[in-house]
């Protein structure tokens, strides 16, 4: 069964707000930049421990986690 689509457009502003570029993200994660970019684009899904070290390294709290991983395209 194919995972839905999600919109990460809210994450991906909040990634250029607090680290100014995807690359800098990919690396404070612990992951390619290749590998982050699968994920923002629908090819490759979020482990939920990516979800919350993301969410934590935004300086967010998981409250944050359904608007920037559960959003769909409409």
């Amino acid at each position: 069964m194919e995972h839905p689509n999600y919109n990460y457009s809210e994450l991906q502003g909040a990634i250029k707000k607090v680290f100014g570029v995807q690359s800098a993200f990919a690396k404070a994660m612990g992951m390619a930049d290749s590998t982050l970019s699968l994920k923002l684009n629908n090819k490759a899904e979020w482990s939920q421990e990516e979800m919350f070290l993301a969410v934590k390294l935004l300086g967010e709290d998981s409250s944050m986690i359904k608007p920037y991983f559960f959003t769909h395209y409409i």
